[in-house]
């Protein structure tokens, strides 16, 4: 479900990631408030002992990705009806560390309207229900991390 005349993004993609044209599409003349969270690859991943990361590896299968992604928008809108626009990207293929991999970004018209709240709860529930894959290369070898999201039949 779009709501019409908001705008609503969602897209796994290969290219890189451009906030500021994603920013723009989700931007109507009554916004005056946008809150942008990125992920970006680190070099170091401090899960368990420290190690270096070199690069990671999404994969994901987009039809699948991109229909969770619209369920989470949808639950954004539902939470937060003074939402305007939304954009949830998820980058895939080899990232380099500090390429930006995620950017959730919520606009509306004031920022005391839930907007923070709004983009805080798409990284969360992104990270929660959708289908993206990540495995982590580095000097010592490399790791696919396994999410703590497990779906139920159904879900």
């Amino acid at each position: 479900m779009q709501t019409p005349n908001l705008p609503t993004i969602v897209l796994i993609t290969e290219e890189t990631l451009d906030i500021d044209s994603l920013l723009a599409r989700i931007t109507l003349p009554s916004t005056g408030a946008s809150v942008v969270f990125t992920g970006v690859v680190r070099g170091v991943t401090s899960r368990g002992r420290p190690r270096q990361t070199t690069r990671l590896e999404y994969e994901a299968y987009p039809p699948m990705a991109e229909e969770k992604m619209r369920q989470v928008a949808e639950e954004i809108r539902r939470k937060w009806p003074s939402v305007e626009g939304i954009a949830i990207v998820q980058r895939v293929g080899n990232l380099e560390v500090g390429a930006p991999t995620t950017v959730i970004a919520c606009t509306a018209a004031h920022r005391d309207t839930g907007v923070f709240e709004a983009a805080r709860y798409g990284i969360d529930r992104l990270k929660e229900i959708v289908p993206v894959w990540k495995k982590e290369i580095g000097p010592g070898g490399e790791e696919w991390v396994e999410g703590l999201y497990h779906p139920e039949p159904g879900e």
